[in-house]
């Protein structure tokens, strides 16, 4: 599968806008796991049970599938730069306004509410950052999707470790989240200045006929699919992130500076997994890929839920691999064609979210009768039932994006 051919740009420019993804997607990683990495003391600050944790970060959800459908219109009225922006600013300062609302108030609903402004705006982030990923692999003729992600994994696994020693300290944390806002709202305000200007709308001849008929990406099945991909490899990925940590304090007997070591080895290995993603996809193609590490997600995630404890450590690790290509696969796949990667990005990425919504209460509810480690029997049934809609990912020879090749 070879890229698409680069578009005449400047060399320089490609490189500082590679860059700049690059630091974006990094960016984003960090404030997420800023977050998810003391959800245990959270957890612990605000004495809730797990089923009532899980109606906690269904609050964030629903601030990210509200944000997540207008990022689209929004980057297309302001331009993808100044969307991340607008992203970055809400969710910093929903983490900066966290910490002393958990802290002072010990309020569940207020840190719904700050909670619910933090990860609007990673929506409104993830969407705007993805599709300038896109505009760079299309302009550059390149392959980079996995490992744009691969960076946002690294900055989740860094952000992770920095919150295992930040707990082991005692750190509080509204100084953990007024120092990781500082840090990374520097980084995005920098990193945007070098982004591309946005693409030019594809003309209306330009299209094919079959998308010139199409009054909405709500309305084509492929894009409907590619959706129920990353749906579900954001299930798989979002419960682990929210949930392992909880898995091995409750189910592993594990202490919190070590269950935090369990999300930073299946953080750590997902962003193993998208680094290797860019020459795996050029040899073998998004269908068999994606089939492949679906494969490791389900034998990962039934290690750490059945095995012992250090089974557990390199179920996470696995399941890390086998997470690692479902998100940023399906995003390539919706922004094949540029006329429509805004609107199409939009809808998968909305799609996906639905996971964060419905994850967190499911998974809360059967932890509450199951025990967490138990709950997360759920995500290998999941992801083995998705198998059915991968070949969707396949671009198609009226829509190639970067991946090049018509059908794999």
């Amino acid at each position: 599968m070879s890229p698409a051919p680069p578009t005449d740009e400047d060399p320089r420019d490609l490189r500082r806008a590679t860059r700049a993804t690059y630091a974006v997607f990094a960016a984003a990683g960090g404030a997420f796991a800023a977050w998810a990495g003391r959800i245990p003391a959270v957890k612990t600050e605000l004495g809730l049970t797990p089923g009532q944790l899980g109606l906690l970060l269904l609050a964030g959800s629903a601030g990210s599938l509200v944000g997540l459908p207008l990022a689209g219109r929004v980057a297309s009225a302001i331009g993808v730069a100044r969307t991340v922006l607008l992203g970055a600013a809400l969710t910093l300062a929903g983490l900066v306004a966290l910490g002393p609302v958990i802290e002072r108030t010990g309020s569940p609903a207020w840190t719904g509410a700050a909670l619910f402004v933090a990860l609007f705006g990673i929506g409104q982030w993830d969407v705007a950052m993805n599709l300038h990923g896109a505009d760079v692999d299309r302009r550059g003729g390149t392959n980079l999707m996995p490992r744009f992600h691969a960076a946002f994994s690294l900055g989740t696994v860094a952000s992770a470790l920095a919150a295992a020693a930040l707990a082991r300290a005692g750190v509080s944390l509204t100084a953990h989240w007024v120092a990781a806002a500082a840090v990374i709202g520097a980084l995005v305000a920098v990193a945007v200045r070098a982004f591309l200007p946005g693409p030019p709308a594809a003309p209306a001849d330009a299209r094919s006929p079959g998308q010139a008929r199409a009054g909405s990406a709500w309305l084509e099945p492929r894009t409907l699919l590619v959706g129920v991909v990353v749906m579900v490899a954001a299930f798989a990925e979002g419960s682990a992130n929210d949930w392992i940590s909880l898995a091995f304090i409750d189910g592993h007997r594990q202490p919190e500076w070590a269950d935090i070591l369990g999300l930073a080895v299946f953080l750590g290995c997902m962003t193993a997994g998208r680094v290797a993603g860019t020459g795996l996809l050029g040899r073998h193609g998004r269908v068999p890929l994606l089939r492949a590490t679906f494969a490791l997600a389900i034998l990962g995630s039934v290690l750490v839920v059945f095995g012992g404890t250090a089974l557990a450590y390199a179920g996470a690790a696995v399941w890390g691999v086998g997470a690692s290509l479902g998100f940023p696969v399906g995003m390539s796949a919706a922004a094949d064609d540029p006329a429509r990667a805004a609107a199409r990005v939009s809808v998968v990425s909305t799609i996906g979210y639905l996971a964060f919504l419905a994850g967190p209460p499911a998974l809360g509810f059967l932890g509450d009768h199951h025990g967490v480690l138990r709950a997360l029997a759920v995500v290998p049934a999941l992801v083995a039932a998705a198998f059915l809609a991968i070949p969707a990912t396949a671009p198609r020879a009226a829509d190639v994006g970067p991946d090049g090749d018509a059908a794999h």
